[in-house]
């Protein structure tokens, strides 16, 4: 580049900057250009050249997310109820351009949208429900203020509602409900843990029983075979001892130990008979005890040889 050259540049760049020729856009920021009163150019963040005197900014926008406080208006549910609500809208500017030309005063035009668009949502509820569903609120008030704003280059990304406020009588009414329903919910749960209680108390109850029932069982079964065995006991016994005299009485002077048994048996019972009662029977020679003893062993004798008479048919 020759001297000249420089020179001229030099020049033209202290042209522009004396008459406003060079512009510096901000970050998150677009301005659009007018070029003899018509739409030129949208200029994006960095360093630009204009042409002084012909070239304009006219509109100067910023692309950040804008938050828009909504002022509280009245509004009326399904149920004629008439509520103040409020809330706050974030948008953002999408087309520069539409922004500039498609609307006068894009904030204000947001504004007026999203109140007339959220009377609208309203009304389409009950009370009840504009307290319960809040968040499908917020979400259709955007998607009727996005359908309406894509002309004017402006994006809503969502929507607030920040207070609902009811008028006084239903705002006590609601109050008294809330109150009832409470009284309501501790009744039930006062009935429910006394049922549970007397649940309670009749399972315990029949489980006591049960288990007496079972011990009583375990008691008697224990005491009858307790009482069986004693007898199996005794049984063996006799029968041992049983066994035990027999073979004593086939031995030498068995028959004389059975005497002199049986005499001592007579002795005692004798003795005994007027202990018991006062009407006493008395065998015919009560002094002769040899007599009975010989009635006593005739009649052993007598069995004995029964018995021996079996025992040889048997075999």
């Amino acid at each position: 580049m020759g001297t000249l050259e420089f020179t001229l540049a030099i020049a033209f760049i202290a042209f522009l900057t004396a008459w406003n020729g060079i512009k510096l856009v901000p970050q998150q920021s677009a301005w659009v250009i007018e070029r003899l009163g018509r739409f030129n150019q949208t200029l994006t963040a960095g360093l630009h050249f204009i042409i002084p005197f012909v070239d304009k900014v006219a509109y100067r926008h910023s692309l950040k997310e804008n938050a828009v406080d909504i002022p509280s208006q009245t509004a009326i549910t399904r149920d004629n109820v008439t509520l103040i609500i409020d809330g706050i809208l974030y948008l953002k500017i999408t087309d520069p351009k539409q922004a500039s030309y498609g609307v006068l005063d894009p904030r204000y035009a947001v504004i007026q949208l999203a109140q007339t668009t959220m009377r609208s949502e309203l009304g389409k509820m009950t009370l009840d429900k504009t307290f319960e569903e809040r968040e499908s609120l917020n979400t259709n008030i955007v998607q009727s203020i996005n359908e309406a704003s894509i002309v004017w280059g402006i994006q809503c990304l969502r929507y607030e509602i920040k207070d609902i406020t009811p008028p006084d009588n239903v705002r006590q009414a609601m109050e008294l409900q809330v109150a009832a329903e409470r009284q309501k919910r501790a009744e039930i749960l006062n009935s429910e843990g006394q049922r549970q209680s007397q649940i309670n108390i009749a399972e315990g109850g029949k489980r006591d029983v049960v288990l007496q029932s079972e011990a009583a069982m375990t008691d008697q079964i224990n005491r009858a075979k307790g009482e069986a065995e004693a007898i199996l006991a005794v049984a063996r016994a006799t029968a041992e001892g049983i066994e035990l005299v027999a073979s004593s009485i086939q031995k030498s002077g068995g028959e004389k130990a059975v005497a002199l048994r049986l005499a001592e048996q007579y002795i005692d019972a004798f003795s005994n008979l007027a202990k018991e009662t006062n009407t006493v029977l008395l065998p015919e020679k009560t002094g002769d005890i040899g007599s009975m003893v010989a009635q006593a062993l005739a009649v052993f004798n007598k069995i004995q040889n029964q018995t021996s008479s079996e025992e040889n048919k048997k075999s």
